[in-house]
């Protein structure tokens, strides 16, 4: 169910408590449970939540026509605007920003017209070095049936093609969004949570003329420590059965380009205004004792010990363009990301447009 409309701004949080010895053990409680994975980008279930207000925008790409839903501003200008990325399992009708939460309405409502790419399930929003397959085998050889690694050889979105968002959010929906609707295609905002918090801090590394501003919530920006690039494979087996190989080689330069850690010093230079937040990994009152809880639980300490892992390497760069916020409370779900998005819309309305 939708999550009542926000009314107030308030501000960030500072860290609390032991996050070392949280971190830690969510480290632990992610990598023991691998069907756990598939919390990142899920989170308590919620009825679909369609917005009539917003339209389809469809967009021809090297991976076919793909869909955005498109909410314009309240007062109708075309030159603020909002890239909204979902998570790890990203649906392919509606962007999980508009299933689970009102955040597009409040962008709306704050005068920010809002851009939901559709689809892209395990794919960090990036280009891909090959279409999904395992050892040779393509997809669309096995069963579709059951869940996670089982559909490794189903056939899906990004296995019959390559993937190609980065060049999709970049060029193709960039300059349809400018050419037909009127949108600035500069000084834009992109922000999204765990998948979509990482590639949008790399959206904003390698295209500062586009965008001005990136938010990531529960990202992993530290994808090269260690365990990381074995803790996403699970995540991708159990998210659709795609292969992180496809994805990128390992430790390869398209596997270090798509690492927040490693690019930080083109985020530095670009004077790019980030909003980078993780919360504790502790539950709030919302998060009942599930198996749900447990596993959001473990991510979201895992997200945390990227993130502050992120934030030490900014202060190296001497870094002063980012807001860090980190909730004594929160795990891998959707109420957290959304108050989130209540926390940074107005620092994201101050810095694009």
């Amino acid at each position: 169910m939708r999550i009542a409309r926000w009314k107030g701004r308030p501000g960030t949080s500072g860290a609390t408590g032991s996050w070392v010895k949280r971190s830690a053990l969510g480290i632990a409680v992610a990598l023991l449970l691998p069907f756990g994975i598939a919390a990142a980008g899920s989170g308590a279930t919620a009825s679909a939540g369609f917005d009539p207000a917003a339209f389809d925008f469809w967009v021809d790409s090297g991976m076919g026509p793909i869909k955005s839903r498109v909410l314009r501003a309240r007062d109708g200008n075309t030159n603020r605007v909002a890239y909204v990325l979902d998570g790890m399992r990203a649906p392919e009708n509606l962007n999980g920003w508009e299933i689970e939460t009102n955040v597009p309405q409040v962008l709306a409502d704050w005068n920010i017209n809002v851009v939901m790419p559709v689809g892209g399930m395990s794919s960090f929003y990036a280009d891909w070095n090959a279409p999904s397959e395992l050892l040779g085998v393509p997809a669309g050889t096995g069963s579709s049936s059951g869940s996670g690694a089982l559909n490794i050889l189903a056939a899906g979105p990004g296995k019959s093609y390559r993937y190609q968002w980065e060049t999709f959010l970049t060029r193709d929906l960039r300059n349809a969004l400018r050419d037909r609707l009127g949108f600035s295609d500069t000084r834009n905002g992109v922000f999204g949570l765990s998948m979509g918090g990482s590639a949008a801090l790399t959206l904003a590394a390698y295209h500062p003329d586009q965008f001005s501003f990136a938010g990531s919530y529960s990202g992993y920006l530290n994808i090269s420590a260690p365990g990381m690039r074995e803790a996403i494979r699970i995540a991708m087996l159990d998210a659709g059965g795609y292969n992180v190989d496809s994805m990128a080689p390992p430790w390869g330069p398209q596997w270090l380009r798509m690492d927040p850690f490693v690019f930080a010093p083109n985020l530095v230079r670009n004077g790019t205004r980030l909003w980078i937040a993780a919360a504790s990994g502790l539950p709030t009152a919302t998060d009942g004792p599930s198996f749900n809880t447990l596993n959001g639980m473990g991510l979201e300490a895992l997200a945390l010990a990227n993130t502050r892992a992120f934030q030490v390497r900014m202060a190296t760069l001497g870094g002063g363009n980012t807001v860090y916020s980190y909730p004594a409370f929160g795990i891998h779900a959707w109420n957290n990301w959304t108050d989130e998005a209540y926390r940074m819309i107005p620092d994201m309305s101050a810095n694009i447009g």
